[in-house]
C-alpha cells in the first residue's frame, strides 16, 4: 500500500493537462444538437403533432397513444440520424441517482433479418423490473412489475449512442417508486394554488412556473491518489487522515486561477453541456483546495432538476478522461468545506412577472408582500419537514460546520425587506407601500462606475435566504437529487397559499373589501411567522438557544428528523402530491439508506484501522525498540539517550491498543444493531451506537499518523490529495 501510495503521488505531480479538440464554433450554434427540442420536433415532426404536443405540454395534459405514435416515428427519425442505436427510459428510482435499461431499436423483419422500430407503446411506457429499486415495503421483493412513462415536459436527448427518454417510474399499485412523479405533482400544485392567489393583482395569469437554478460544488482528486485511498473509493470521503498544514486558511483558493487541468476538463465538461442543452454558465474554484463549482442560468424546475442528474453523470464520464475522481460526498475532506448544492427558487407568471419581485406601484408590492410572506409562514409551519428534505447520513456532516448553514431551518430577509414588513404589521390599507429599487454607492473614484446594490446582503450562514427575486435554499447536500428539497418546499408554500385563499375570502365573505381582507390575514402571517425569520449569526451556540426558545425544529439526529415527513402537518401538506402510505414508505427507504451509509464506513474504517494501520504502526515501532535495544548495548544512559523513542513507543501502544478496543466495540455495536428488524430502530441505533466510533477511532489514527514514519504510512495524505499539481 505504502507503495502504490508514493507511486500513485509521482503519476500525479508529473500529469499534463489533456488537450481535447473541442469545435471552435459559437455555443449557439451547437446548442442542445443532441436533444429534441422544440427546433428538432419541427423539423422531424408534422405541423400537426408538433402544435398538439406543445398544447398537451403546456396544459400538463396526457400524450394520446396516436399522437406518440407519431411522436415515437420522427424521434426514432432524429435518434438514428445523430448516431443512436439504442433507448432507455430514464427515471430516478430513491437512491439520488439514475437509472436506465438500453433497448436496440430493432426487431425482425420476417426474413431473417432485423429493422430499426420503436413504436409509440414504447416511447410512452415501458415496464422495468421494480423489485431491485428501494420502494419502503411497497413492492415484495417478488412483486417485480413497475412502469416508467414518458415526461413529455422534459425532452429526450442522446448519450453516446443512447436515445435517453426522461420518465416517471412507479409501482403497479400506482404509487411512485421516484423522485420524479411527486416533484411533477408538486409543480402542479403550486401552479393552481399560486394563480389563484395572483388573480387577486392579475386576473390575466393562467399559470405560474416554477424555477431553479442550483448551484453544484464538487471536489476533484488526482485518480491515483484516490484508487491509493479506499476509504474515498468506498465511501465518498477520508475516514482518517490528519489536517495539512496548508488548507483553506489563507482563502487564497477561492475565486482564484482555475488549475490548467481543471481547466481543460471543464472546457469538455461545458462542450458536452451545451450539447445536451444544459445551460451551464459560472465555474469558479471554491472555498477548499480541490474544490469547484458549476452554475446554469435558472430553468423550469421540472428540466433543471433533470439537467442536474444528466450534468452530474457527464461530470463523472468527462472527470475519468481527465485522469480526476469527482466527490460529490457533502464532507470527503475533515477541516475544509464541505460540498452544498444551493437551490435558488422562485416563481413566474406567464405574463413575465417575478411574484419575487417587488413592482413600480401600490398593488405589484402588496402582490410582492403577499407571497414573501406566505412563504414565511410555509417555512415556519413546514421547518421540520423541510430540514428533512435536504437531510442525510452525508449531509449531516456537512451541516453546521465552516460555511455550510446549521442543521436549523430559518429564514433571511435582508434589513431592507424584514424593515419593510415590520412596517407593513403596523399599517393600514391607506398607507403607501415602498419597496425600493437598486440603491447606487459611489466609491468616490473617478473610474470606478456607481455600484448598484440589491434590496438584500447575503447570509451564508443562513439556510433559507431571500436573495433579491428568489429564495436560495442552501442547505441541500451536493450529492442529493434537487427534487426532494423541491418537492417539499413546493408542497409547503404550495398549502399555505391554498390557506391564505381560504382565510382571505372568509373575510370577503363576511363584507371586507378584498384590500382590507389581504392585509388582515398578510399581518397575522407576519405577527406568526416571527420566529422563522433570523438575519444573524446561524453558527453561534446562542443562536441554537434562541431557535429552541423560538420553537423551530432543532433535532440533529438524522433519523428521528426524518420523523418531520409522517407528522400530520405534513401528512396534509402533501395532500394530492404524497399519500400518508407514500411517505412512510419514504421514510422506510430513507431509514435503510442511512443504515447502509454509516454500516459500510464503520466497516471500511474497521478494515483500515486493524489491516493497514496497527501493522504500520507497530512495525515502526518494533524499529524503535530495535533503536532503543542497541542503544542500550552501547550506552550506560540509555534511557535519557533514548528518551523520546521510549515515549513514542509508549504513544503507539496507547493509539494502538485504543484502536483495536475501539475498532472491536464498534463491531459489537454493529452486530446489535443488525438485530434489529425495524428500519427506523436500527437507524437510530447506528446514529446513537456506531457512529461515534468512527470519529473516536479517526482521533487515534490521525495521532499515528504524525508519528509514524512518512515513507511507511500506508494512506495519501491530505497534502497530497488536496493540491491538484
Amino acid at each position: 500500500m505504502t507503495k502504490l501510495r508514493f507511486r500513485a503521488v509521482a503519476i500525479a505531480s508529473e500529469r499534463k493537462p489533456i488537450e481535447v479538440k473541442i469545435p471552435k464554433f459559437k455555443t449557439s450554434e451547437y446548442y442542445g444538437e443532441k436533444v429534441f427540442n422544440k427546433r428538432a420536433m419541427s423539423k422531424y415532426l408534422s405541423k400537426e403533432t408538433f402544435q398538439a404536443l406543445n398544447n398537451a405540454i403546456d396544459k400538463g395534459e396526457a400524450v394520446d397513444r396516436n399522437l406518440a405514435e407519431h411522436i415515437a416515428a420522427g424521434m426514432k427519425m432524429w435518434a438514428l440520424e445523430n448516431g443512436a442505436t439504442h433507448y432507455t427510459h430514464w427515471f430516478h428510482p430513491l437512491t439520488d441517482g439514475t437509472a436506465e435499461k438500453h433497448d436496440a431499436f430493432v426487431e425482425h423483419d420476417g426474413n431473417g433479418g432485423l429493422i430499426e422500430e420503436f413504436e409509440g407503446k414504447l416511447l410512452a411506457q415501458q415496464e422495468p423490473d421494480a423489485s431491485s429499486f428501494p420502494s419502503g415495503g411497497l413492492r415484495n421483493t417478488f412483486e417485480a412489475r413497475g412502469y416508467s412513462a414518458w415526461d413529455p415536459s422534459s425532452p429526450a436527448f442522446i448519450v453516446g449512442d443512447t436515445l435517453c427518454i426522461p420518465t416517471i417510474f412507479i409501482s403497479y399499485t400506482g404509487e411512485a417508486l421516484d423522485y420524479k412523479t411527486p416533484l411533477l405533482k408538486s409543480l402542479a400544485t403550486i401552479d393552481k394554488a399560486a394563480t389563484s392567489v395572483v388573480h387577486y393583482f392579475n386576473e390575466d395569469v393562467k399559470k405560474i412556473q416554477t424555477n431553479l437554478g442550483w448551484e453544484q460544488e464538487y471536489f476533484l482528486v488526482d485518480e491515483d491518489l484516490f484508487m491509493a485511498r479506499p476509504d474515498l473509493a468506498l465511501t465518498g470521503r477520508t475516514l482518517m487522515s490528519h489536517e495539512s498544514a496548508k488548507n483553506q486558511q489563507l482563502e487564497d483558493h477561492y475565486f482564484g486561477a482555475i488549475p490548467d487541468r481543471v481547466q481543460k476538463f471543464m472546457e469538455e465538461l461545458e462542450y458536452e453541456a451545451y450539447s445536451l442543452g444544459i445551460p451551464v454558465k459560472t465555474r469558479h474554484n471554491e472555498v477548499a483546495p480541490n474544490q469547484f463549482e458549476l452554475a446554469p442560468i435558472y430553468e423550469e424546475c421540472n428540466l433543471a432538476v433533470d439537467h442536474n442528474l444528466l450534468v452530474m453523470s457527464v461530470m463523472d464520464k468527462v472527470a475519468r478522461k481527465h485522469a480526476f475522481k469527482i466527490l460529490y460526498h457533502e464532507k470527503p475532506f475533515k477541516g475544509v468545506n464541505g460540498s452544498g448544492k444551493h437551490n435558488n427558487w422562485s416563481l413566474t407568471t406567464d405574463t413575465g412577472i417575478n411574484l419575487l419581485s417587488p413592482g413600480k406601484d401600490k398593488v405589484d408590492n402588496l402582490r410582492f408582500i403577499t407571497f414573501i410572506v406566505n412563504i414565511l409562514a410555509a417555512v415556519h409551519k413546514n421547518n421540520g419537514l423541510l430540514k428533512a428534505s435536504i437531510s442525510s447520513a452525508t449531509n449531516a456532516h456537512r451541516l453546521g460546520a465552516n460555511e455550510a448553514p446549521p442543521a436549523i431551518i430559518s429564514v433571511f430577509l435582508g434589513s431592507q425587506v424584514s424593515d419593510i414588513l415590520d412596517k407593513f404589521e403596523k399599517s393600514s390599507v391607506k398607507d403607501a407601500i415602498v419597496v425600493d429599487s437598486k440603491k447606487q454607492i459611489s466609491l468616490g473614484v473617478g473610474q470606478i462606475p456607481e455600484i448598484l446594490l440589491d434590496n438584500t446582503d447575503r447570509n451564508r450562514t443562513s439556510p433559507f435566504a431571500f436573495t433579491g427575486n428568489r429564495f436560495e435554499f442552501r442547505a441541500v447536500g451536493s450529492s442529493a437529487n434537487c427534487a426532494s428539497a423541491m418537492t417539499a418546499l413546493n408542497a409547503s408554500v404550495a398549502e399555505q397559499l391554498r390557506t391564505f385563499k381560504e382565510e382571505v375570502d372568509s373575510l370577503i365573505a363576511q363584507g371586507k373589501s378584498k384590500e382590507e381582507a389581504l392585509y388582515e390575514i398578510i399581518k397575522k402571517y407576519i405577527k406568526e411567522s416571527r420566529p422563522i425569520r433570523f438575519d444573524g449569526n446561524g453558527y453561534s451556540d446562542e443562536w441554537k438557544e434562541e431557535a429552541s426558545r423560538r420553537g423551530l425544529d432543532c433535532e440533529t439526529s438524522v433519523p428521528l428528523i426524518y420523523d418531520s415527513y409522517t407528522s400530520a402537518q405534513s401528512v396534509k401538506t402533501f395532500e394530492g402530491i404524497l399519500s400518508e402510505v407514500e411517505l412512510h414508505a419514504r421514510n422506510e427507504v430513507k431509514w435503510e439508506i442511512f443504515t447502509k451509509k454509516i454500516q459500510i464506513e464503520s466497516r471500511v474504517l474497521g478494515d483500515l484501522a486493524l489491516n493497514h494501520i496497527i501493522p504500520v504502526a507497530i512495525s515502526y515501532q518494533s524499529i524503535l525498540l530495535t533503536n532503543v535495544s542497541k542503544l542500550k548495548e552501547v550506552f550506560d544512559d540509555y534511557k535519557t539517550l533514548g528518551a523520546e523513542q521510549l515515549r513514542l513507543i509508549e504513544k503507539i501502544s496507547n493509539h494502538v491498543n485504543a484502536i483495536n478496543a475501539k475498532v472491536h466495540a464498534m463491531i459489537d455495536a454493529r452486530k446489535v444493531a443488525n438485530s434489529i428488524e425495524e428500519e427506523r430502530e436500527k437507524a437510530i441505533a447506528y446514529h446513537d451506537n456506531v457512529a461515534p466510533y468512527l470519529d473516536e477511532i479517526r482521533y487515534h489514527v490521525d495521532k499515528l499518523e504524525l508519528i509514524v514514519d512518512n515513507d511507511m504510512w500506508p494512506l495519501a495524505k491530505y497534502r497530497e490529495l488536496l493540491f491538484i499539481r
